[in-house]
């Protein structure tokens, strides 16, 4: 692949990532098709259970995992817009070190941005590429994106797979961005894991002054958080912060779904302020989680 001057590069990994879940056959056609043309590629699944339709979702899913996936290509297929106008599109990121494929509706962008940028960008448009249209256009990660992933791993160079098209043309992620007010850090959830933790738009370092213990505003609810370093470390009964596996500041309970505990979800605002000391006395620190919240 002559994605560098003298070099063939050829992949043996395909990272696949979806919001097709296991239930239908979705995700092991995928699996079959890039099989039948690059036996050699191994896939691994990052996760299929993005939910429907939520590119944002798969976009975050995609940079958290980015800088942990085998050199190679991403397939990434969330795309509300299949059969539409929106491109679908491969991404070469570290000068040929790996090529995202997937739709250009802002579901790449944040794991391109984490990785540096797009060196090179084409829109998949040659039909050599695809796969016969024996159907509708209602499933690309089948018919446009996988054959263009094995084609890739084959050596097949990206330019061959469609035109080139400027890097500033794609459709760029919409992150959200935390900020101080009046005193209090306003940020949102970005992410409920499997747990139930919640992870906050939020760099430690920004609230590093605010103290061990915290007020975290949700609904217009205070809740007395204890910043930790291990969810172990969150006495039973009370609200946690800490540092979670991607830098971030995640919101948890002990042993618990903070999620649930606390009422939160994606998207969700969250103020966070220091525990003023005027404000300790009458305050219960401990908090009476799925019955309350912080007293007064």
């Amino acid at each position: 692949m002559d994605n560098v001057v003298g070099v063939t590069r050829r992949y043996d990994t395909i990272s696949f990532l979806s919001d097709f879940g296991h239930a239908d056959e979705f995700v092991g056609v995928v699996h079959s098709v890039i099989r039948s043309i690059a036996p050699h590629v191994g896939v691994i699944d990052v996760t299929h259970g993005i939910a429907h339709h939520d590119t944002r979702s798969g976009g975050l899913a995609l940079a958290r995992a980015a800088n942990y996936l085998n050199p190679g290509v991403v397939l990434a297929v969330v795309d509300p817009g299949v059969g539409t106008a929106r491109r679908p599109v491969a991404l070469e990121v570290g000068d040929g070190m790996s090529v995202l494929i997937g739709p250009d509706n802002g579901l790449l962008a944040p794991a391109v941005g984490l990785v540096g940028g797009t060196t090179r960008a084409v829109e998949l448009t040659n039909p050599q590429y695809r796969l016969p249209a024996n159907g509708g256009a209602t499933f690309d990660g089948r018919d446009i994106f996988a054959p263009a992933a094995a084609h890739l791993c084959n050596g097949v160079p990206i330019t061959e797979l469609g035109a080139e098209i400027d890097p500033a043309s794609l459709m760029p992620g919409v992150l959200p961005i935390s900020h101080f007010e009046d005193g209090e850090m306003l940020c949102e959830v970005l992410w409920v894991d499997h747990f139930g933790n919640c992870q906050l738009n939020v760099d430690p370092e920004e609230i590093e002054g605010l103290g061990n213990e915290l007020v975290v505003q949700i609904d217009g609810e205070d809740w007395v958080a204890l910043r930790v370093d291990a969810y172990d470390q969150i006495p039973t009964g009370r609200v946690g912060m800490l540092i979670d596996s991607s830098g971030l500041l995640s919101v948890a309970v002990a042993r618990g779904s903070a999620a649930d505990e606390l009422q939160l979800g994606e998207g969700l605002e969250v103020r966070i302020k220091a525990l003023d000391e005027a404000d300790r006395t009458g305050r219960s620190t401990p908090v009476e989680l799925g019955s309350g919240k912080a007293e007064t």
